[in-house]
């Protein structure tokens, strides 16, 4: 399996063999660009050597800050995303003993729980839960019972809404052109 959501060929591989490098850039994924967020945790692992949540949480958070701010920055704001990307390897620690892929995977839970799960990790709403479920089904081989359901438009086959639709340079600019039109709905009708 080969994740298309940068054009960054070495991140790619990165976010498809590494889920916290994954979930890391779903956490990075807003007020940049989609190919920026999931760009991010390739940075991150060329200026830090290890990409883990273990190696993350127990770093000096000044050292894992400066790691965002070097140029170029991994993200536009980053002391607060500094700051939540390490509270989510710290909370992946403590609650899924250090395994990203437990949070999906741990006691065979469905949909709905994957759900739940995702929406109480730090910087997790039930959007971005929801669009992260739907990538792990779509295209990381998730098959929890349920997880279309619990993704709403975001689980449909033939959506072209969200990153979990993202495939190639193709359907990054349907999902795009999708994005403003409904951003220019939105605004006609406030």
């Amino acid at each position: 399996m080969e994740l298309y959501l940068t054009d960054d060929d070495a991140a790619n591989r990165l976010l498809s063999a590494n889920p916290f490098a994954l979930i890391t850039g779903m956490l990075l994924d807003q007020q940049v660009t989609m190919e920026s967020a999931f760009a991010g945790p390739a940075k991150l692992a060329e200026r830090i050597g290890e990409y883990s949540p273990a190696a993350v949480a127990e770093m000096d958070p000044d050292a894992f800050l400066e790691a965002f701010r070097q140029k170029p920055a991994v993200h536009r704001f980053p002391s607060s995303m500094a700051g939540r990307v390490q509270t989510l390897a710290q909370t992946i620690c403590q609650e899924y003993d250090g395994e990203t892929a437990n949070i999906w995977l741990q006691a065979d839970p469905d949909g709905a729980e994957v759900l739940r799960r995702l929406k109480a990790l730090p910087g997790f709403g039930e959007q971005k839960a929801r669009i992260f479920l739907a990538l792990l089904g779509k295209q990381y081989g998730l098959r929890a019972a349920g997880w279309r359901e619990a993704t709403g438009e975001y689980g449909e086959a033939d959506a072209k809404i969200s990153v979990a639709d993202v495939v190639d340079p193709q359907t990054l600019e349907q999902v795009r052109q999708m994005k403003k039109q409904r951003k220019a709905a939105a605004k006609k009708a406030s």
